[in-house]
């Protein structure tokens, strides 16, 4: 996430895993804070 735009930072990412709900191949999923958006929290796994 280093050199993201702020505007990208916003949405939240979704990071591959290895080890999440759906197994390999799997993505956890980050949003920021709202109110402290340089800090981050999990929001859920997908496939």
């Amino acid at each position: 996430m280093t050199g993201w735009s702020i505007e990208d930072l916003a949405d939240g990412a979704a990071l591959l895993t290895e080890i999440g709900r759906h197994g390999p191949g799997g993505r956890a999923h980050y949003e920021p804070r709202p109110a402290d958006p340089r800090r981050w929290d999990w929001a859920g796994d997908s496939a």
